[in-house]
């Protein structure tokens, strides 16, 4: 049990952290200031998330007996080991390698336009609104505290998302267009978010009914329509990832790989 949930706190964690990483990449770049702003702040609220969660992480496994500790080291940075000292959030978020993310692959794909960022975060943000309730009446105190305060941060994030995907679908010709492109991009890793793994605390295929009538009510608005396609791509639960994941984690760790044991 302690083992599964450290792994579920790291998969917590790690979608946390690459969708703050690939949101970043706006900072500056935005399409107007308000929204450059906007996209900056949401990555600065899933990077707190993914901090709160590598927190609780180490501290579990700081604590854990040796067999725990075994239970679980094909996730621990090998050159932490090195170090002697306890496991630290740091040492999750930029010591890993890339087999040792468990984050879902929809959260480690490029930020291509601004039509793909916000349908991505949508899709997500859709998923975590109804995924941290039911986080929040475990009992474990930890995870509950980290999704209470996450809550707030989330129902923003899911509205913001929404508003643009209907301003995009129901806007002009190339707005529409673009946001159709993103659609068919990203449908076949939305899937991933509803199959249960065997750390998950939480099941996730009962939140499927609630994303698919948000996501359906939204779509509606935008002049969109649910994709008919019905396989779906997975693997990021299981540490089998995209091509992309390696390019964002290489810019990511470099600092610290650089120069270990670096702080601010």
């Amino acid at each position: 049990m302690n083992a599964n949930l450290f792994i579920y706190t790291l998969h917590l964690a790690d979608n946390a952290l690459m969708l703050a990483q690939r949101n970043a990449e706006w900072t500056g770049h935005g399409p107007v200031l308000e929204q450059d702003i906007a996209i900056t702040n949401i990555s600065l609220d899933l990077l707190g998330q993914a901090r709160n969660l590598y927190q609780y992480a180490g501290s579990l496994y700081n604590n854990f007996t040796e067999d725990e500790k075994s239970q679980v080291d094909k996730y621990i940075p090998k050159l932490w080991k090195q170090y002697n000292r306890e496991l630290q959030e740091d040492d999750l978020a930029f010591l890993r390698n890339e087999n040792q993310y468990l984050n879902l692959l929809i959260t480690e794909l490029p930020r291509v336009d601004w039509a793909q960022t916000v349908l991505r975060q949508f899709f997500f943000s859709a998923f975590q609104f109804y995924l941290y309730p039911r986080l929040q009446n475990t009992n474990n105190q930890q995870l509950s505290a980290i999704a209470e305060k996450s809550i707030k941060e989330v129902a923003y994030h899911l509205k913001w998302s929404a508003e643009w995907v209907i301003r995009l679908g129901d806007g002009t010709e190339e707005s529409n267009e673009r946001i159709k492109n993103a659609l068919t991009d990203q449908w076949v890793f939305t899937g991933e978010m509803f199959v249960p793994a065997q750390f998950d605390l939480i099941d996730v295929s009962l939140l499927k009914e609630d994303w698919d009538k948000k996501i359906e009510s939204v779509f509606a608005e935008a002049t969109l329509r649910i994709p008919k396609q019905t396989w779906m791509q997975s693997g990021g639960k299981q540490g089998k990832h995209t091509e992309h994941l390696g390019y964002l984690l290489a810019e990511m760790q470099y600092m610290q790989r650089t120069y270990p044991n670096s702080v601010w």
